[in-house]
């Protein structure tokens, strides 16, 4: 009989301390941001535009298990490239740095980011750089786990939970950049023109690009600095950005009136989940007790004894209360699973309708931004084809007929 309670005692000592045991999380290292220590002249900035960030479509099991909804991860697409842009403007290492609702030949420096765990406790992201050329500068994965503290002190635009991470981004870019000749950086801009002039103009500007080796992007030769067909062009892409920059203050507005709500939700997201693993790790602990107390109060009661048999009784009944009492906390803890779950509804975006101008004329845009800077595109080819008589004959313009034209 002794040496049953000894070897019981020391699997629930092995088993506790099992159950004691803490994980590592891994993190990004608190990261300052490097900010450029002179003023970059023009023909050294790069355009940067920012993709808005993908993530795989979580069923409703992976999704209570992450602690997060597609409704957030599609929110946080969009959330989580804005406040790279404002930390890219902060570093002053480049030019217009703009979140883009789909890839175009008019940027220099195109960044796509993948969200892999977003939770309030966790942020991983996948980041891919690439420039006009098809130089690829790197794809990296970061990781961050937030702190106790990490909700204290946040701005909108200048300091968020993960801002290490993003500053680690900010800064592998700009060592990135450090490693480029001031010529490559005139090459990426100018492929950056000539790959939109050929979109636009593709008979006229067919014989300046050539795909070269490891498939980039080279210049055969330049347009003439006066040449009137690359000025025309270049004036259609400024009006390219002007549209851009609006659909940025639409994406800067809902980063804004997201940012209190998105804010309490990772921070009560973050505390609910260390609470609940504490909750089901003590439930755990509790009916382990339990069985523990039960199958000694079993093999106690081998001893035909008075005694032991009431120790046997008194064992089942505290063994049972203890395992009924660890069902009871792993209840509470789907109650808070679902408070969770609940806070996962109040995110979407929505474009309202944008109406751009162009030479005294007014285009009313409608459908996502996606759809609209598609609109617009479209647009801005047909005036170019018209004016110029190049490429194939104008569609269809998306014109709202209620809107009047300007004279």
């Amino acid at each position: 009989m002794k040496f049953r309670f000894n070897r019981l005692g020391c699997v629930a000592l092995f088993i506790m301390l099992l159950a004691s045991c803490a994980t590592y999380q891994e993190n990004v290292a608190p990261t300052r941001i490097m900010r450029a220590q002179q003023e970059i002249p023009e023909d050294q900035l790069m355009d940067v535009g920012i993709l808005p960030f993908e993530s795989e479509k979580l069923t409703e099991k992976e999704a209570e298990a992450e602690g997060t909804s597609n409704e957030i991860r599609k929110a946080e697409g969009h959330f989580i490239p804005n406040h790279l842009k404002h930390t890219l403007q902060q570093s002053g290492h480049w030019g217009a740095v703009r979140v883009i609702p789909s890839q175009t030949d008019s940027t220099d420096l195109f960044v796509k980011g993948q969200i892999e765990e977003s939770n309030g406790e966790h942020l991983t992201l996948e980041i891919d750089v690439v420039d006009a050329t098809g130089r690829h500068w790197f794809t990296k994965e970061y990781k961050k786990e937030a702190s106790q503290f990490a909700y204290a002190g946040n701005r909108p635009g200048e300091k968020d939970a993960y801002q290490d991470l993003y500053n680690a981004i900010a800064n592998d870019m700009a060592e990135f950049k450090k490693k480029l000749t001031a010529d490559d950086i005139k090459k990426i801009r100018s492929t950056s023109r000539l790959k939109f002039a050929k979109d636009f103009a593709p008979d006229a500007f067919a014989g300046y690009l050539a795909t070269g080796k490891k498939n980039r992007t080279e210049i055969k030769r330049l347009p003439a600095d006066d040449d009137p067909m690359m000025a025309r062009l270049l004036k259609i892409r400024e009006r390219e950005y002007m549209f851009i920059d609006t659909l940025n203050e639409h994406y800067d507005a809902f980063y804004r009136e997201m940012w209190p709500s998105y804010e309490n939700w990772r921070q009560l997201n973050m505390t609910e989940r260390r609470a609940m693993r504490e909750i089901k790790h003590k439930a755990i602990k509790q009916q382990l007790i339990g069985a523990l107390l039960i199958a000694g109060a079993i093999a106690a009661g081998s001893a035909d004894s008075s005694a032991m048999a009431a120790v046997q009784t008194s064992m089942i009944i505290i063994g049972s209360q203890v395992i009924i009492d660890g069902w009871n906390v792993s209840k509470e803890a789907e109650i808070h699973e679902a408070a969770i779950q609940e806070l996962s509804e109040s995110f979407s975006s929505e474009m309202t309708p944008v109406v751009m101008e162009f030479e005294g004329r007014q285009y009313r845009l409608t459908g996502t931004a996606e759809e609209q800077f598609e609109q617009w595109r479209a647009i801005l080819r047909n005036i170019y084809f018209a004016e110029t008589g190049f490429g194939p004959q104008p569609a269809q313009e998306p014109v709202d007929s209620d809107q009047p034209e300007s004279q």
